[in-house]
């Protein structure tokens, strides 16, 4: 089956403190499932990886091992997320209250009909009232 990933669960592989057990089961999925990420994952990953690089909680090469290790990952972008900002993002962001960057994964889970993996809490809130399954605590 396949998932959406989202930015706290896939930074938790590179990030030790951040791992968990359901973290590490959500990357061995991938060995025989695909992710699915929002067109905007590669922007939050960057945006991460840089700003704990100049905080000098993570080394240079370290975030060009790991950039490596996700490009050899089944993870497919999805194209449609800026064509449904201004609709079903901003209706789950008002709705749930959630940043239009978590919204942006909520919707692309309901969408596909697919579950949604996230270390997020208010993210992971919002889809079980949604009825959308989560993994990766």
């Amino acid at each position: 089956m396949s998932f959406v990933l989202d930015v706290s669960v896939t930074l938790a592989w590179c990030f030790h403190d951040e791992a968990t057990a359901a973290t590490a089961e959500v990357l061995d999925r991938l060995r025989t499932e695909e992710a699915f990420v929002p067109s905007l994952w590669h922007l939050e990953v960057t945006n991460v990886l840089t700003l704990a690089e100049r905080k000098n909680r993570i080394a240079v090469a370290r975030t060009s091992e790991f950039v490596a290790l996700l490009n050899t990952l089944p993870i497919t972008v999805d194209e449609e997320t800026p064509f449904r900002a201004f609709t079903e993002i901003l209706g789950l962001v008002r709705a749930e209250c959630l940043t239009s960057y978590d919204a942006a994964y909520l919707e692309l889970a309901m969408r596909l009909g697919i579950p949604l993996a996230t270390k997020d809490n208010a993210l992971r809130k919002a889809a079980a009232k949604l009825g959308v399954e989560v993994l990766g605590v």
